[in-house]
């Protein structure tokens, strides 16, 4: 079948990527008849970029001007065998894409299983920094998943999968489709095998479309995991080597193009921290299109508070991993704390330490503020100290 989607982008060379082409389809199939206007406003666009979309739909001959604009036949064959929505209950599709939708009342039965589910999870390992999220929060993750556009039809990574994400995210698609499989696959890559067993089991027993994979993320990401993905979650140690470390593998992870979503699940910070963070999405590329505070919530992990934010990235053109290949520097909160390192600036060789009782607490944190002498960022590690 041809791909009508890469033949508009083509044409049309958006700034805003093929996403937003798609969804703008996707948008008359769900809602026949709606207004050019309202299209525009539901994709953020401006109304003369929103008219070319539809022309070009409209010579392809997907679309129709008809009292508002909908999709031909031959629009919503492509739909709902290509793009996956064959079998969608659009009834509850609709609800749960209202923001104002009372959504665990509409999904009470699915919480109620995914709540047993949880309940039988391995327990959480401290050491690599594991929490356990609420079943609810895992549930919220998928919700926000497909009202992003980025579950049905798509191929999913979750690095890292303590909290059960890809095992909601492949309920979520039972509920929207109860006759028919969708074409999405969801990967997970996690280090823990346990959970990895685990998702195995419940994979089996509820047959979702999820493969598991284990892998240290500390080593190199496969080639065949690369390139491959629409949508990436991941809620990595929440110190910035392990942030830059897991976005980095998603980045890896990601197809090359705009405006492709990373779900990034992370403690509130303090603002200089926030500021460090936010640096390194500069470097890697993304931008940010969202923060949702107090979105995710954990039982028994009083140091952040029980609560945690939501950051929505996007990848841009300029969308590149600052960690690639293997990766021998500490990541979980333990280790950093524990290890003091001498680094040397590779300008003016002046010593710098780093740790909890450093000059600077991490790499990052140096690189962004430059070298107190030169203001160079460009440093050496010559000496690791693991203190008592």
């Amino acid at each position: 079948m041809k791909n009508y989607i890469e033949k508009a982008n083509t044409n049309l060379n958006l700034q805003e990527g093929a996403k937003v082409i798609e969804q703008l389809l996707i948008e008359c199939y769900i809602n026949p008849g709606i207004s050019t206007k309202k299209l525009a406003r539901k994709m953020l666009l401006p109304v003369p970029i929103a008219v070319a979309i539809k022309k070009e739909f409209i010579k392809a001959g997907l679309l129709m001007q008809d009292r508002g604009v909908r999709c031909t036949r031959e629009g919503i064959i492509y739909i709902e065998n290509e793009l996956g929505y064959g079998g969608l209950d659009k009834s509850l599709y609709q609800k749960l894409m209202n923001s104002q939708t009372d959504w665990k009342t509409e999904l009470a039965d699915l919480l109620s299983v995914l709540t047993q589910l949880f309940q039988m999870r391995p327990e959480v390992n401290v050491q690599i920094d594991q929490s356990k999220c609420t079943p609810a929060t895992s549930l919220h993750r998928a919700i926000l998943c497909l009202r992003e556009h980025s579950l049905i039809g798509k191929t999913i990574i979750c690095i890292g999968d303590d909290d059960l994400v890809s095992v909601s995210l492949g309920l979520l698609l039972k509920r929207l489709f109860p006759l028919k499989s969708p074409n999405t696959k969801i990967t997970v890559v996690d280090i823990d095998e346990r959970f990895l067993n685990y998702i195995q089991d419940i994979i089996k027993q509820e047959k979702l479309p999820i493969n598991c994979h284990q892998i240290d993320l500390r080593q190199a990401l496969s080639e065949t995991l690369h390139g491959k993905f629409d949508c990436v979650f991941t809620d990595p140690p929440y110190t910035l080597q392990g942030m830059a470390l897991f976005v980095s593998r998603g980045i890896e992870a990601i197809k090359q193009e705009k405006s492709l979503p990373i779900f990034l699940s992370y403690a509130h910070k303090s603002p200089d921290f926030m500021l460090s963070m936010q640096r390194e999405f500069i470097h890697m590329g993304l931008s940010i299109k969202e923060v949702i505070l107090h979105f995710n919530e954990y039982e028994g992990a009083q140091m952040i508070g029980n609560k945690g934010q939501m950051i929505i990235l996007k990848t841009t053109e300029a969308a590149k991993p600052i960690i690639s290949g293997d990766y021998k520097d500490a990541i979980y909160t333990g280790e950093v704390k524990q290890i003091l390192r001498t680094y040397e600036c590779k300008q003016c060789h002046h010593s710098i330490l780093v740790g909890i009782r450093g000059d600077f607490s991490t790499i990052e944190e140096l690189k962004n503020k430059g070298c107190p002498i030169c203001n160079r960022n460009k440093f050496r590690l010559i000496k690791r100290k693991k203190m008592g």
